[in-house]
């Protein structure tokens, strides 16, 4: 019998699900295991919690091992902990690797975890039969102070759902770095170098985003949008928190030049992959605090929906009509590495 195969990106929800209901919690002190829109686990060790966070960095390859640490860290401060050590494994592929590409990883990623106050503290690495480029898979692990931990099952009915920069800012520099020519008849040179460098301006990292959010008000759950976009972001915390959530897209801000990029591969920008924005729920009574905090340390953010009672899902509002939002089925980026497959 001919069996369907998987396209490229995440698992199907039907069945990552079923592999998570597999999932047997054997020790006690896992408070948070895994789950649908639980990107971190947490340890109860005493005095602190120990939150970890796993994931591998497989579209994109340009200063891969700077992404990696960005990537890990941007989970880890939705729980708002602390990040403190991380183990890397990376795979390199054959008859492409020299001393020099294995050098210039190592150093964007002790670059990137010194700017974060980040041990590496162990890790493999080997050239690997059977890829084309390089592949990195990293476990960072942060502390949390008990009171402090957040999860997105903790947004509830009238929160405000807040989003900082826009979307899809990891898209668009993924894109313009390892698709450069497909860009150069839609974009002059100077956009392209300027949405390769999306990855540091806006900047795919959130952890500011989360520590000032945090410091401003009553934050109930954060999230941070990578495959699926915003709206497998936001799919995935209406699962975790068991709420309807309501959002308007238009209120949603995507940047022109992340527009451009988009209708040049034919991607839908709230559902491609979108690193850099940070999505939060905030008590009603705190969202305009929240914003404030933003606003001060120049950091753009805008309300984009609420929390509502209601079965888990999500509802869209376009030209005052309410309609059901359907899941993605898969990151639209999917499609462009498909394309060159």
């Amino acid at each position: 019998m001919t069996q369907n195969i998987l396209p490229v990106g995440k698992l199907p929800m039907e069945l990552l699900a079923r592999l998570l209901n597999q999932a047997e919690i054997r020790d006690e002190r896992v408070l948070v295991g895994p789950g649908i829109g639980m990107d971190c686990a947490v340890l109860d060790l005493g005095e602190k919690l120990l939150v970890l966070k796993s994931d591998p960095i497989t579209f994109a390859t340009d200063e891969i091992g700077w992404y990696a640490v960005q990537i890990n860290a941007n989970d880890l401060a939705t729980t708002g902990a602390t990040p403190r050590w991380m183990m890397v494994t990376v795979l390199l592929p054959e008859g492409k690797t020299d001393e020099a590409l294995i050098l210039e990883i190592n150093a964007q990623l002790q670059e990137a975890c010194a700017e974060l106050g980040i041990t590496v503290i162990g890790g493999h690495t080997e050239v690997t039969y059977g890829i084309d480029r390089p592949i990195l898979a990293s476990t960072l692990i942060g502390e949390v102070e008990r009171e402090k931990l957040i999860t997105p099952r903790g947004a509830a009915p009238g929160d405000h759902l807040l989003l900082t920069k826009g979307v899809p800012i990891e898209a668009t520099a993924i894109l313009a770095r390892e698709f450069p020519e497909r860009l150069a008849g839609v974009l002059s040179a100077e956009e392209i170098e300027e949405a390769a460098n999306f990855l540091h301006n806006p900047g795919i990292g959130v952890t500011r985003d989360a520590h000032v959010a945090l410091s401003a008000g009553k934050v109930t759950a954060m999230h941070d949008p990578t495959e699926g976009g915003l709206a497998g972001a936001l799919w995935e915390l209406a699962d975790a928190c068991g709420h309807a959530i309501l959002v308007e897209p238009d209120s949603v801000h995507i940047p022109e030049l992340s527009a451009k990029v988009c209708r040049a591969f034919d991607l839908d920008p709230l559902a491609t992959i979108a690193s850099g924005a940070l999505l939060l729920a905030v008590r009603a009574e705190d969202a305009e605090a929240v914003r404030i905090a933003f606003q001060e340390n120049d950091i753009p953010c805008t309300q984009i929906g609420v929390i509502e009672a209601g079965e888990a899902g999500l509802w869209q509002i376009v030209n005052g009509e309410r309609s059901f939002w359907p899941r993605p089925a898969r990151d639209e980026i999917g499609k462009v590495y498909e394309d060159v497959a």
